[in-house]
């Protein structure tokens, strides 16, 4: 008796061939990468024009006129000496900072950790709403830190309200938010490190000072690049602490770009001038970034020749 074989067709579900495949999973950070250029190219157009939200009628090209009117405009070169002062002056300090809190907590144990876990909270707190929470601490009439400034002799100090001090007060801001930033990315590099070489560092006899000179700092380097390459785009570019601080004054004292901009756009209506000075704000930030990871690719390389 001859067996019969029955065959039942398999559903097919929905196929993507190969070739189409890697095209439709690239197609999120196509569209995100279009997100992005739209605005980009619309402000380079803005910048190469003479055009007010007040004057719509006036609008038209000026052919770079916005940028040749920065060289002979005094705030202009102000806005740029504040802003890379602001940017240096944070990163150094807050590099500083975190590189010595995460050599104190390189060691793992669970005291390390949780004091750790705890300097991160500065780090969620909206900069916004840590600048005004520092603004409180620091007036003049019933601030804590006005009182122990008092306490030490300083009386009616003016902090963020006084030309004098205003940057002072908007650092120390900046310091407290994101110092845990780095401590944590140098400490995560830190923790990382192999091992052989400082047990046999130790086993010499090798000074701590050597130690970390010779073999820790130079090993390091590539999270400290990382580490300052992320915040001194992110300083350079602040807008948050400054604005919700001082409004970029007394003054002209803190005329930061992304400040001068947003007043250039929300009280002159210069779309313009506030175009131009977003471009040249993208233009130091896009070669401060080349150079960075152009040095993080060469230590890179050498690392890999050494091993």
């Amino acid at each position: 008796m001859a067996s019969v074989t029955q065959t039942r067709a398999v559903p097919r579900g929905f196929r993507i061939s190969k070739r189409v495949l890697p095209y439709v999973l690239s197609l999120p950070a196509l569209l995100v990468c279009i997100g992005i250029l739209i605005p980009f190219f619309s402000a380079v157009v803005y910048s190469f024009q003479r055009y007010r939200l007040s004057q719509p009628w006036a609008r038209q090209f000026n052919w770079g006129e916005n940028y040749l009117n920065f060289f002979t405009d005094s705030g202009f070169w102000n806005t740029l000496r504040v802003s890379l002062l602001y940017a240096g002056t944070t990163v150094i300090l807050e590099l500083l900072l975190g590189l010595g809190i995460a050599l104190l907590l390189q060691r793992r144990s669970t005291v390390n950790n949780f004091i750790s876990i705890m300097l991160l909270l500065p780090l969620m707190t909206a900069p916004a709403l840590a600048a005004l929470m520092w603004k409180l601490m620091t007036n003049p009439g019933f601030g804590i830190l006005s009182y122990f400034a008092s306490l030490i002799g300083l009386e009616n100090f003016r902090w963020a309200s006084s030309p004098d001090t205003a940057l002072l007060t908007v650092v120390l801001v900046d310091i407290w938010v994101y110092t845990p930033f780095i401590m944590i990315l140098l400490l995560a590099g830190l923790r990382s490190l192999p091992t052989q070489p400082f047990e046999a560092a130790a086993l010499d006899g090798v000074p701590r000072t050597f130690v970390f000179f010779r073999i820790t700092l130079p090993m390091l380097t590539p999270y400290i690049l990382t580490a300052t390459l992320f915040r001194l785009l992110d300083s350079i570019q602040q807008f948050d602490i400054i604005y919700a601080m001082t409004q970029g004054g007394p003054g002209d004292t803190l005329t930061v770009f992304q400040v001068e901009a947003y007043l250039n756009f929300f009280q002159s209506t210069n779309v313009g001038r506030s175009a131009a000075l977003l471009i040249i704000l993208w233009a130091i930030t896009y070669t401060l970034s080349n150079v960075f990871i152009k040095n993080w690719l060469r230590l890179r390389e050498r690392a890999r020749g050494e091993a």
